[in-house]
């Protein structure tokens, strides 16, 4: 290269590294491929070369946000730090980066249409027809832009949720394609997420169902660089080749995702697949020759070589459907990958506490969590599961909702306020332990409207909460409607409940815990959106280390 054309190309990297780089994932064939572990783990890959990246979900359905969804419809709700009610997919984008999210990285068509209609109802369109092109695509454009406009990010990485070919999320498709001419083929790559079946009885993997649905990306007018492979098996050169030849891609380019037996394994597969390099050569990214080496030391390798095992019982209402409490059984891991210890999570339903009592499968359990949740269904088992472990010191954890349980069993079994409840069961209860938020009172709208985000909480001295955090002040995501009633506080701490952690704010208390017992800890905050794989959370190391030595 001569020496000016060498000047000529570095002036254009510096150009091309001036502004946010994008990468676009999308979906095929399937839906649940794990399109928001792919992101994540990109995500993580780019993070170890030194750049600053940021995440987008982008959701088809027409709900504003998930907060009123059950979670049998759409499983969990994360809430980020600033109080908005999320994709499931953002929780994985914070546990395998640093990247810090608000509530402008989950854009959801009901966001979308809802803005677009509130400006032409102010008559920002006057005179013009308001269409999904240009408007619906220029406010998804928009909304993009503003997340990558922020300081310092290197790398834009945007998953579109749902799968090519559903009609829901055209608008979204064509905004991402439109937005790929505007920065230019070396500020954008799309990456393809499909499966590819392995058929037992042939001995082989299928190929078709990726031609098909690259096939049908191509009609919309977006060319895949790269596809990221699903299958049981890793893809032989001849499959690779295949599908590089009827999908037009590098061969390269051809990513096989194979099944792991843990998440966190997923970075390091992409990494030897040589993914990196990939996106750095098609993006021109400016990498600092970092590595994975501490992920695998600190996460993999102690998930894959334990010294001890623990069975920790969650019980919930929302048993069935695994995504209903990702948020928690990651949490749970985290702590044991801290131990160094195998976790195995026993599922039981509340309601099959209440039919069959809790001895029948909370016997062999070393530890019992209670997580959050809504509704009246489930919770007489739930409380019955508090008493269990209350009695038989078995390490319990609550968890929000699970906080109020505990209060409740509490007050009826010590306390001798035999018919105390939360207003939320039973609106006349003699005895409300747990009452509607004051700043809930005359709320009437559902969407958004529960006490969101980050609140601070004050620890008291000499207490398990102060000793797990190591510090006196500590702040928590939360999500619920109703509290704890201090006018019940007085005679919970005479009988050895206390209020270890307070909002100083307003005098709301946020962690209980029970002096006479092993590990009894109950917080009104949802900690398990805070950990991380190689950073677990404080209360959850600590409570799988009590675990640890009730086994």
């Amino acid at each position: 290269m001569s020496g000016l054309s060498n000047i000529i190309y570095k002036k254009r990297v510096k150009e091309a590294m001036s502004v946010a780089k994008y990468i676009f994932v999308t979906g095929g064939v399937v839906s649940s491929l794990g399109k928001g572990i792919a992101s994540a783990s990109i995500g993580k890959l780019l993070e170890s070369t030194g750049l600053k990246i940021t995440l987008i979900k982008c959701d088809p359905y027409i709900n504003v946000d998930p907060g009123t969804m059950n979670p049998f419809q759409h499983g969990e709700v994360y809430v980020t730090d600033d109080g908005a009610e999320t994709d499931l997919d953002l929780g994985h984008y914070e546990r395998f980066t640093n990247a810090k999210l608000t509530k402008e990285n989950n854009i959801t068509t009901g966001k979308i249409y809802y803005s677009v209609i509130s400006k032409e109802r102010k008559g920002d369109y006057l005179g013009k027809t308001v269409q999904i092109i240009p408007h619906i695509t220029d406010e998804i454009k928009h909304s993009i832009k503003k997340v990558a406009n922020r300081k310092n990010i290197d790398v834009v990485i945007v998953e579109i949720g749902g799968t090519v070919g559903d009609i829901e999320s055209r608008p979204f498709l064509e905004a991402i394609r439109q937005l790929r001419l505007e920065v230019g083929r070396e500020n954008a790559v799309n990456i393809h997420v499909t499966l590819v079946p392995y058929i037992k009885a042939a001995g082989e993997v299928k190929t078709k169902p990726t031609q098909h649905s690259v096939g049908t990306l191509r009609e919309i007018g977006i060319m895949p660089d790269v596809i990221l492979c699903r299958s049981e098996k890793h893809l032989t050169m001849q499959a690779k080749e295949k599908i590089a030849l009827f999908c037009n891609v590098d061969k390269e380019a051809v990513i096989s995702a194979v099944d792991v037996d843990t998440i966190y394994e997923v970075p390091i597969c992409l990494y030897k697949e040589g993914l990196n390099g990939i996106l750095a050569r098609l993006l021109k990214l400016r990498c600092r020759g970092r590595n994975l080496t501490r992920w695998q030391k600190t996460v993999l390798d102690k998930i894959k070589n334990p010294v001890n095992a623990v069975t920790v019982a969650v019980v919930g209402k929302y048993i069935i459907l695994q995504d209903a409490y990702k948020s928690i059984y990651e949490a749970l891991t985290h702590a044991a990958i801290a131990n160094n210890t195998r976790l195995l999570i026993k599922r039981v339903d509340s309601e099959d506490i209440e039919k069959y009592g809790s001895h029948v499968y909370l016997n062999d359990v070393d530890a019992i969590l209670i997580p959050g949740g809504f509704g009246k269904r489930g919770i007489e088992g739930k409380i019955e599961a508090v008493r269990y472990a209350r009695e038989k010191e078995i390490p319990f954890f609550g968890i929000c909702l699970g906080m109020q349980i505990a209060a409740i069993e509490f007050a009826r079994n010590i306390c001798g306020l035999k018919k105390a409840n939360s207003t939320e069961f039973n609106s006349k209860t003699p005895y409300p332990v747990i009452s509607l938020l004051e700043e809930q009172r005359g709320v009437k709208a559902k969407g958004a409207t529960m006490r969101l985000g980050k609140y601070s909480c004050r620890l008291r001295k000499d207490t398990k909460s102060i000793k797990a955090y190591g510090r006196k002040v500590v702040s928590e995501r939360h999500r619920h409607r109703y509290e704890f009633n201090n006018r019940y506080r007085n005679i919970f701490e005479k009988n050895g409940l206390i209020a270890a952690g307070i909002y100083p704010n307003s005098d709301l208390v946020e962690i209980v815990e029970l002096a006479n017992h092993p590990w009894y800890i109950a917080c009104q905050s949802h900690p398990e959106f805070k950990s991380k794989p190689d950073i677990a959370h404080p209360l959850f190391k600590s409570f799988i280390r009590a675990a640890l030595k009730n086994r």
